[in-house]
């Protein structure tokens, strides 16, 4: 039988399926095992989406193929979104590709842009998709390092030229995962002026621009006078409405990126189920106070993991925005190493900080979305160890 493209045979597992396998076999062997590892919401949907989409469903209507390029109501509930959110001005029609999840999106941005040999840059830790939708093209993914004493931010000036001739992309994503780390808009102007200089596109992953807590708001890259002439921003409903399940975002706009998204999706995918879409609209137009009160219950967590892993030894900053806590692993041990111990010792698992890239190494990083009563009883095994 003949063997699988060569890309293929040197991707690396996918991080959180490996994570799952390691849980299936701890829990196999008879034990109780909590994870903190993935970031998925475990708190339901807004009943608002639901109702929504139990209507649209019932209708007929929705049950055909959807629109290639997504309803334009949905495209104009997106604009009115970032519009309301980020003071933002969008064309529904020409600056905004609703994305099955944005995921799907961020690995087919390199699709669109990316020849074999081409360089992309992407922050190390960071999201395992940018590098992996590189690869799938044929493309060099060019690390930039995110380190503690530079608040988490690549340092732009150390990519050297060479590199940033060759580079068509460039990935940057605050608020971030792993590290929670916050972006202002003085680092996007940086980010969007690189990539005027070297004809780079700017891609800015901002899943998690609503989940922050404190009375932070996170801002939107796009916010930077002429951004759009220069870059590209991904949103998802998975974090900001608990809905990751639903598989529903969008990329938002410079104009040639959206039409060369989009072209690729007309001819890989056939769109996003219609009633998905209504709850989308739904979503995006509902109370801003549903997200503050999910907020308020997540930033309830954040203390409570920042307050346990202070009391244990290890410093940890509160962070002002992600689901995520990103904290330094003792002293003599490496990240897999640590998480490897507290899966055998306490039956929960952290996600070790290497598996986001080697510049996570030293690292692990704790989700928020657990449930209380099985956090706070993660948190209670935690203290009993001792390292």
């Amino acid at each position: 039988m003949t063997t699988p493209a060569v890309r293929i045979q040197n991707l690396p597992p996918y991080l959180f399926a490996e994570v799952d396998r390691r849980i299936a076999e701890k829990r196999a062997a008879g034990f109780d095992v909590i994870s903190l590892g993935i970031g998925d919401p475990d708190l339901p949907s807004p009943d608002f989406v639901v109702e929504a989409a139990q209507e649209a469903v019932a209708d007929p209507r929705y049950h055909r193929y959807p629109d290639y390029y997504g309803r334009a109501e949905f495209r104009q509930a997106i604009a009115r979104w970032y519009g309301r959110r980020f003071g933002v001005e969008l064309d529904p029609n020409q600056e905004i590709v609703p994305l099955i999840g944005s995921k799907e999106g961020i690995a087919h941005m390199a699709v669109a842009y990316v020849d074999p040999g081409d360089v992309v840059l992407v922050p190390d830790p960071g999201y395992p998709v940018y590098s992996i939708g590189t690869l799938l093209a044929n493309g060099v993914p060019f690390t930039m390092p995110l380190k503690a004493e530079n608040g988490f931010l690549p340092d732009l000036d150390a990519i050297p030229v060479d590199i940033a001739h060759r580079a068509k992309l460039i990935w940057v994503n605050y608020p971030n995962n792993p590290t929670a780390a916050t972006a202002d808009l003085a680092f996007f102007e940086r980010v969007v002026e690189f990539g005027r200089r070297h004809n780079i596109l700017v891609c800015h992953d901002n899943a998690y621009s609503d989940v922050a807590y404190d009375g932070y708001r996170p801002p939107s890259l796009l916010q930077i006078p002429g951004a759009k002439d220069a870059a590209v921003e991904f949103h998802s409903l998975s974090k900001t409405y608990n809905m990751t399940g639903w598989r529903v975002g969008m990329m938002v706009g410079n104009q040639q990126a959206v039409e060369a998204l989009g072209r690729v999706k007309t001819n890989v995918d056939s769109g996003i189920f219609d009633a998905v879409q209504m709850a989308g609209i739904a979503a995006l137009d509902g109370p801003d106070s549903w997200v503050e009160e999910r907020n308020a219950r997540f930033q309830q967590r954040r203390d409570l993991i920042v307050g346990t892993l202070n009391r244990v030894g290890l410093s940890v900053a509160q962070p002002r925005a992600s689901l995520y806590i990103w904290a330094p692993v003792p002293d003599g041990y490496n990240s897999v190493d640590f998480s490897l111990k507290v899966l055998d010792d306490a039956a929960v698992w952290l996600t070790p900080g290497v598996g986001f890239g080697a510049h996570g190494e030293g690292y692990f990083r704790i989700s928020l979305t657990v449930a209380d009563h099985r956090l706070i009883e993660a948190l209670e095994r935690l203290e009993r160890l001792s390292f």
